[in-house]
């Protein structure tokens, strides 16, 4: 192998974008996972007991987590909006990161801070050639 290869500055597009779909497949995928069960408590009619963590109430709180931690998650998978599903993602994993994880140690708030680099990513570069965004809007 060449050293150079190593210390080579430009990327290969192609493989930016193979990348971006593994990205969003993986992330959404694992999201998907902590809001199906949210999703499913919601449509069961049980009593939702969960924390109130930006002080908008408790049931308003639960219906924003499910809307981003499923329904984004799925718009994600699909790459469907993903610069605009990445937001309510984003937000709910500084959320989970910075407030209602504040106090714990860096070990419990981890994972939530790598999903919220994961997730501002994408606001950044959006779904990439091999998502729906690109079928809708990004062909010339």
């Amino acid at each position: 192998m060449n050293i150079k290869k190593l210390f080579f500055t430009k990327y290969n597009e192609g493989l930016l974008n193979v990348w971006l779909l593994i990205l969003r497949i993986i992330a959404g995928a694992f999201m998907l996972t902590h809001g199906l069960a949210k999703f499913e408590l919601l449509i069961s009619g049980q009593e939702i007991m969960f924390p109130d963590p930006v002080g908008l109430g408790s049931n308003l709180s639960f219906f924003l987590i499910v809307f981003a931690e499923f329904f984004c998650s799925i718009f994600l998978i699909t790459g469907f909006v993903t610069r605009f599903s990445a937001i309510p993602l984003s937000i709910s994993m500084f959320v989970a990161g910075f407030i209602v994880h504040q106090n714990d140690p860096f070990a419990t708030k981890e994972l939530a801070l790598i999903y919220l680099v994961i997730f501002m990513g994408f606001i950044f570069t959006g779904g990439g050639k091999y998502s729906v965004d690109y079928l809708i809007w990004g062909r010339k």
